[in-house]
């Protein structure tokens, strides 16, 4: 009798054993049952639920696992509607993802299972945009999107795909020129972009290694290059070709014929290239007279690209390509905004030597800079200069004048990219392609600029912009950083174009934690401790990762020259009257109004809003308690996309942050855990 009941005790603990050790990994569920859900609960998906169960324990209709993580993910064909949840960037091992000829609808959404090597939604009524998410899936082979009703202009996102074999946009919306970055495509075999409205010319195909392509029914003008007469499958009818023989010289064919040239007789051919012989002639007399003129004007100006110049209207659009180009120069107009990207200093810099730059003579100087800071001349040099004290030598880089002058030449408005109370920001490029960030720092009376220099670059954390040189000669302080291509958070949040994609809740979250982490290392890991004074949203600079790096650290020396703040309106707290009643609190204050800006998207002060909405702080504080209230002033750009509970904690530490008593506000130390555990959900 009592092994019966000892048996029957210890099966009985088993059987509840077996939930409470589920086999399936816990971000893998959640994610499936947000997606059970966002389907609208389908019966066709059998085994599915809403909350428990076990995916890869049980017979989950369409998915497949490897040990406790969920693989592979089909559901092709079962007449799904709805959309697919906000948690598929959870899902890290599945690398097959097939929706398609199903009946969803909305955007496809901004993150989708990261390490995908297969994506197929085609044949749904999607809207919208390719996600950019797309852009970091470098193992990606296969992306069909075709037989939705995606709309707008492709970012120029496919720099990282090298793996690329198949890419399927056809029968949709989609418009504008082919983004530079299809140039990367380097294994893509085919390609379907028929019926479409893209436009421009296919030049950027031409060295692809495509066996298919299929361009029919868009807006392409120009000619067929002659390369690609040696694909397999080509079809390109349904295009504005150009009529004619193609212009002298070139690569191209004409594009009248769905595969190839028309015979173009020698008479006309002879013709073409004697008057392709003259118009080249005269073009390069042009260039040698213009080049002639800009190095008499200014010695050093030819050696770099004035991009900048040639795309002054372009539109703003901060999610830019890794590759460096005329297409992706990074645009701020917010004062104060540093906006570094990713360089080095070869080849453009010298060690440091303290006892040089105390000793050394004058040099000859490019003609004075045409900016906004007064020019000196060597009176002036000579007045405002201050030897510079024996002090150890720093690990920042010294830079020459020449050098800086060169690379930004002159620090002309064209290559400004941001102003401040202190300075500056100029974009700074060598001929090489390297391109750094200088901060021109203002004139007036200042703190010692070599001990400043030799305080920041003991900065070391990973989500601080850290200093790589600096230059002071002549009356110039010059401080030299990365430059980020992707701009500051303001960029993205207020300044985003039509065809940028918004920050996801996630990512919000993320650059949060960043940025808190980086203020926490300045609190409390610094010794003496340092205070930022200058937390704003334009002074968070975001990498090609979108990771957040804090900016215009250990510059609080020199805000003792300004009595106020321009700038700042809208973040400074209000104990805030002059800087030098600024302590950790008021940082605390400042990000607290960073993260309202990253929760409602609106700006933190805003003049064309009602006059009850104009200051951010006012208008969200005492919403961020209710939860009904909560929901209608979350940023519109995320579509509802968003965990409530994660939302709400992250309003309850917006709460805290912004409180009017400074003694009432957190440590930042204290925000840092709270994120981690909203970050959790």
């Amino acid at each position: 009798m009592m092994d019966r009941v000892f048996f029957g005790f210890c099966s009985l603990l088993l059987w509840f054993s077996i939930p409470a050790d589920g086999k399936t990994e816990a971000p893998d569920v959640s994610a499936l049952q947000v997606m059970y859900t966002s389907l609208n609960s389908p019966s066709q998906l059998t085994g599915w639920r809403a909350s428990g169960g076990d995916p890869c324990d049980e017979d989950w209709k369409g998915i497949k696992c490897s040990g406790s993580s969920v693989t592979e993910i089909n559901l092709s064909g079962l007449g799904l509607t709805g959309s697919m949840g906000y948690q598929l960037s959870s899902l890290t091992s599945v690398t097959y993802f097939d929706m398609s000829k199903n009946n969803l609808q909305g955007d496809i959404p901004y993150q989708l299972p990261p390490n995908a090597v297969h994506i197929n939604l085609a044949l749904n009524s999607f809207t919208g945009g390719v996600p950019y998410s797309i852009s970091q899936m470098s193992d990606l082979k296969y992306l069909n999107l075709g037989n939705n009703q995606l709309n707008g202009q492709l970012s120029d996102m496919f720099g990282r795909l090298h793996k690329l074999n198949v890419l399927d946009l056809s029968f949709n919306s989609l418009s504008g020129k082919l983004p530079q970055s299809f140039g990367s495509l380097t294994n893509l075999n085919t390609m379907r972009l028929q019926n479409n409205k893209f436009s421009g010319t296919i030049n950027i195909l031409q060295d692809l290694p495509l066996e298919e392509l299929n361009i029919v029914d868009n807006q392409f003008t120009g000619w067929i290059p002659k390369k690609m007469k040696e694909i397999n499958d080509l079809e390109t009818e349904g295009n504005a070709w150009s009529a004619g023989p193609a212009p002298p010289g070139s690569d191209r064919e004409d594009g009248n014929t769905s595969h190839g040239k028309k015979e173009i007789s020698k008479q006309v051919a002879k013709g073409a290239i004697i008057a392709g012989i003259i118009v080249s002639v005269l073009v390069i007399a042009v260039i040698l007279l213009v080049l002639f003129a800009r190095k008499s004007s200014s010695p050093h100006s030819s050696q770099f690209l004035d991009e900048e110049k040639i795309c002054q209207n372009r539109p703003f659009t901060p999610l830019v390509s890794q590759e460096l180009g005329i297409n992706n120069i990074s645009l701020s107009n917010d004062k104060g905004a540093v906006v570094p990207a990713d360089a080095d200093s070869s080849g453009h810099s010298a060690s440091i030597d303290i006892h040089s730059l105390q000793t050394s003579g004058s040099m000859s100087l490019n003609p004075p800079p045409s900016d906004r800071i007064k020019s000196f001349n060597d009176t002036d040099i000579a007045s405002k200069v201050n030897p510079i004290k024996s002090i150890e030598p720093v690990a920042a880089t010294t830079y020459s004048l020449e050098d800086l002058q060169e690379a930004t030449a002159n620090f002309d408005e064209s290559r400004l990219v941001g102003e401040g109370c202190i300075g500056s920001v100029y974009k700074a490029k060598w001929s090489d392609g390297k391109v750094l960030a200088v901060k021109k720092i203002n004139s007036g009376s200042c703190p010692d600029f070599m001990e400043v220099v030799s305080s920041i670059s003991k900065l070391q954390h990973p989500n601080i912009s850290g200093l790589l040189g600096y230059c002071s000669e002549h009356g110039y302080r010059l401080l030299v950083y990365e430059f980020m291509r992707n701009g500051s958070l303001y960029n993205f949040l207020h300044l985003s174009d039509d065809y940028s994609k918004p920050l996801t809740w996630n990512t919000r979250i993320k650059i949060a934690l960043g940025t808190a982490r980086a203020l926490e290392y300045l609190h409390e890991g610094c010794s003496p401790s340092d205070v930022h004074m200058n937390i704003k949203s334009a002074n968070i600079l975001l990498d090609t990762e979108l990771k957040p790096h804090l900016c215009g650290c250990g510059l609080t020396a020199f805000f003792s020259e300004y009595s106020t703040k321009d700038d700042m309106e809208g973040y400074n707290a209000p104990e805030c009257a002059d800087p030098s009643a600024y302590t950790s609190k008021n940082d605390v204050y400042s990000f607290g109004v960073v993260m309202l800006e990253l929760l409602t998207g609106r700006k933190p002060f805003d003049g064309s809003k009602p006059k009850s909405e104009q200051s951010l702080v006012r208008w969200a504080t005492p919403q961020l308690h209710d939860i009904d209230a909560l929901d209608k002033m979350v940023d519109p750009a995320l579509r509802g996309l968003y965990p409530p509970k994660s939302l709400s904690r992250f309003a309850d530490i917006i709460a805290l942050c912004v409180q009017v008593e400074p003694e009432f506000r957190p440590a930042i130390s204290e925000v840092v855990q709270s994120l981690v555990r909203c970050e959790r959900g």
